[in-house]
């Protein structure tokens, strides 16, 4: 009994200071491009319980130990909550001729074959009523054989509709030049879909996308070691390759921009940096509230972790507010943002 209540006091001290030094590790591995080393990227994909978890532990501990000890248990909480977590507080810009985006990873292909799945959707798009909807992996809703006209109708209403491949685009605004546009990657085809969006005779372009998915290669690097290593290195590759072609897509285009998709990449990985260098900003971190998780919601533990799904504007777009739905309907929570074309300077 002696022996255990000398070392009880011991172990909690190293408990305290190793996740105090390991968040800080983590915090500069993810502060210095990450997908520089794909070992470190793999940390952009990690559920915050990994990380917070330990740091609640340790501040259980910490109070049987001295004030010092607790400050710095309490720091590490602290820590993962405001920094690793990446919470946003942000501000409403001021501006006009608001627009209401959302864009939905739908996962249609699935959907489809629940029985409310359809309906899931709809209520959905009904509950934020945006007066732009972009919706990727949806090619199914727009097939008959899967989804009756009357589901399309409740989904979109009036809006004018364009489609290609998984990509839906509907607005209650016209709609003009429409086309696919490709980001190709390791001799592959990937695509893309572009639209100008007039309101009131302001023009903007619109873009979604959706880049490749890093599940296979997460599921690589946690099961195949080194070799799986380099199925995650070739993973990242494809995104970065993909990202990087789309911003030279977007640095020609001449209109305030739009890019709204399920990027597959939390904000500070170079994916999402890449687009962000044209002069873009993330609308969630300029005026939204909170975490604003997207997926992960369908795995175990059931809650989501990963801020992937993204809608990126140009300097020229103001951001009014921006906001996650729910997670009943889709693997991805939607994003919805309020948008104005035109901002006071």
């Amino acid at each position: 009994m002696e022996r255990t209540r000398k070392w009880w006091p011991s172990l909690g001290r190293l408990l305290v200071a190793a996740v105090a030094v390991g968040l800080l590790l983590v915090w500069l591995g993810l502060s210095n491009d990450p997908e520089s080393h794909a070992a470190l990227a793999l940390l952009l994909y990690v559920p915050y319980p990994v990380y917070l978890v330990p740091a609640v532990v340790a501040l259980i501990w910490s109070f049987s130990l001295g004030w010092r000890w607790r400050v710095l248990a309490m720091g590490s909480v602290v820590f993962v909550l405001a920094v690793l977590m990446r919470p946003a507080l942000g501000s409403s810009d001021d501006g006009y001729r608001r627009v209401r985006l959302m864009t939905y990873n739908v996962k249609a292909y699935l959907a489809v074959h629940r029985p409310t799945g359809v309906a899931d959707v709809a209520m959905e798009v009904l509950q934020h009523d945006p007066d732009v909807v972009v919706m990727q992996d949806a090619g199914q809703f727009l097939d008959e054989r899967y989804t009756p006209p009357t589901a399309i109708k409740t989904i979109f209403g009036q809006r004018e509709v364009y489609a290609f491949g998984q990509y839906i685009v509907a607005s209650r605004f016209p709609m003009k030049g429409c086309l696919p546009g490709w980001i190709p990657y390791n001799g592959q085809n990937h695509s893309y879909v572009h639209c100008v969006i007039s309101v009131n005779g302001t023009d903007f372009d619109l873009v979604t996308v959706h880049f490749v998915t890093p599940r296979d290669g997460l599921n690589a690097a946690r099961n195949g070691g080194m070799q799986g290593l380099g199925a995650w290195r070739d993973n990242m590759n494809k995104r970065l390759t993909q990202s990087g072609v789309l911003a030279e897509h977007l640095r020609l285009m001449k209109r305030p921009r739009i890019v709204a998709g399920d990027l597959n990449a939390p904000e500070n990985s170079s994916v999402v940096q890449d687009l962000l260098d044209t002069g873009m900003r993330d609308a969630f971190a300029s005026a939204g509230l909170g975490y604003g998780y997207t997926h992960g919601h369908s795995l175990w533990p059931g809650i989501s972790f990963l801020r992937i799904d993204h809608i990126l504007v140009s300097e020229e777009i103001g951001v009014s507010d921006a906001f996650v739905g729910g997670k009943v309907a889709s693997q991805h929570r939607p994003v919805i943002a309020d948008l104005l074309l035109v901002r006071n300077q």
